[in-house]
């Protein structure tokens, strides 16, 4: 219902004009041939709407799950663009309807055609001017635009002012999910895995069995990355909640948005998950995940047995990621009776993947001596650095500081496999004791050559020189070219 101030138009819908625009080619110097071109309007969806001025920007946010405020339905959700709410249904006692009738709030997105209506008066908006709501949505990205991702360190404007980088984004923080937080705005930065899900028609057409939800993952992902990654934002943060939805609905209430959990869990079943959810195989071709950060290794294997070592199997197996163990804390203070917080150096870490290596791992009933051979390496290393340990009372934590290099760390080297120069584009961090402890990333932004420091909504520069005082949990390293 219209206000009786408002600009009245017609709510009968214009009938079809047909408009023809004649040609005359003069190809042959005569002027005989006659080429007629015609073009159908449709005046009913092309006529102005009095009520455009009414949107209001700045209370836009398309991060949350698509379903009706009142009746929590996900079919035919419609956003207001007046007050940002989302409402069911466009006809006659429809909530979008009755919302329309008594807050006199009258402009309306389908979220799912993403066509723009006018209600009460029910009929569609055509305007170049809304074409920037339409985009902050569904962000597109051209292969063109893809390839200049990391030359492009240009700043882009928020609705508030505020500018912000994009890629460089603060996720917000719900209530316990920094851990899965951290994950994502990680994986964001791997530039396969960026430029294969930021193009929708990779993975739109991937069918998966009824009743399996997985692909959910794959679309929800895809979003969040080109959210992330939208040099249109109406906002410098993005929230992660669909996303994490379907985190918790795949996972099966594995991982939840409010109780604190471990990465590196959340990193390997979300992997794996986005693997299996785009059909892949063991092979390392059949996914975009296997081809950025499968490995191969070989495991060499001597059962102990009345403390003498028996003969050696060797097995050939794949790795996502590498665990680096660290060393045992001390467990005497010093003089001044402070505790003693032992610094450990990253290729020391690494021995262990050098084939030479021995450790001890026992089950319940027998003990065995292994040994790892790092023999391929994938375009992009993720190592995580153990440093819980849970004993009989409690989980306890290892705060051993690693001396890292950031560039041309020579993984090959360390491996006992020759040269091979990686650098650091990630880095996950923890502060605090286990419970209560939180979770912030470094990221490096290519573009403009600058660390990040990313906490949740908060984005800051950082010295590349503070990441080695930091305590590293898990990291992402990019093979040099």
């Amino acid at each position: 219902m219209s206000t009786p101030n408002a600009q009245q138009t017609d709510v009968k819908p214009a009938k079809r004009l047909k408009i023809e625009h004649n040609e005359i080619s003069n190809a042959d110097g005569n002027g005989t041939v006659a080429v007629v071109k015609t073009e159908v309007v449709d005046a009913s969806k092309s006529r102005m709407c009095p009520y455009l001025d009414t949107i209001d920007r700045a209370v836009l946010d398309f991060d949350f799950e698509k379903l009706c405020s009142v009746s929590l339905s996900r079919v035919n959700v419609y956003a207001c663009l007046v007050c940002g709410k989302y409402f069911q249904g466009r006809g006659t006692a429809t909530h979008a309807y009755l919302h329309s009738v008594g807050e006199f709030h009258h402009v309306y997105l389908n979220l799912h055609t993403l066509k723009f209506y006018c209600l009460p008066d029910n009929y569609e908006i055509i305007d170049s001017s809304l074409d920037d709501i339409k985009y902050v949505v569904n962000p597109t990205f051209r292969p063109e635009h893809i390839n200049k991702l990391d030359q492009n360190a240009r700043e882009s404007r928020a609705i508030d002012g505020t500018m912000y980088l994009p890629g460089v984004i603060g996720l917000n923080n719900i209530k316990a999910n920094d851990y899965c937080n951290v994950v994502l705005q990680a994986l964001c930065h791997v530039k396969p895995l960026r430029n294969y899900f930021l193009r929708e028609e990779n993975y739109r057409g991937i069918k998966r069995p009824p009743g399996d939800v997985s692909v959910l993952l794959v679309q929800r992902f895809g979003e969040l990355m080109r959210k992330v990654w939208n040099p249109r934002n109406f906002k410098a943060h993005v929230s992660p909640h669909e996303m994490l939805q379907s985190v918790v609905l795949c996972s099966k209430k594995q991982f939840q948005i409010t109780e604190q959990g471990d990465p590196i869990v959340f990193l390997s079943w979300f992997l794996n998950s986005l693997h299996k959810a785009l059909n892949g195989s063991k092979k390392v071709s059949s996914s975009i995940i296997n081809k950025s950060f499968m490995g191969k290794m070989k495991v060499y294997t001597r059962k102990i047995e009345n403390d003498v070592a028996g003969g050696e199997e060797i097995e050939d197996t794949t790795f996502l990621y590498l665990t680096c163990d660290l060393p045992p804390t001390p467990l005497f203070k010093n003089e001044l009776m402070e505790n003693i917080i032992p610094q450990v150096n990253l290729y020391t870490l690494l021995s262990k993947f050098n084939g030479v290596q021995e450790k001890e791992y026992k089950t319940y009933k027998d003990n065995f001596l292994k040994r790892f051979q790092i023999s391929s390496l994938p375009p992009y290393l993720i190592l995580y650095i153990r440093r819980f340990t849970k004993n009989t009372f409690f989980i306890e934590k290892n705060p051993t500081i690693v001396n890292f290099p950031v560039t041309s760390v020579d993984f090959g080297e360390a491996c006992g496999m020759g040269n091979v120069y990686y650098d650091l584009i990630a880095n996950i961090v923890h502060d605090g004791q286990h419970k209560g402890g939180t979770w912030r990333m470094h990221m490096f932004h290519k573009a403009n050559k600058t660390w990040y420091e990313l906490q949740d909504l908060h984005v800051k520069e950082i010295l590349p020189q503070m990441l080695t005082l930091t305590e590293p949990y898990i990291q992402i390293y990019e093979r040099q070219q």
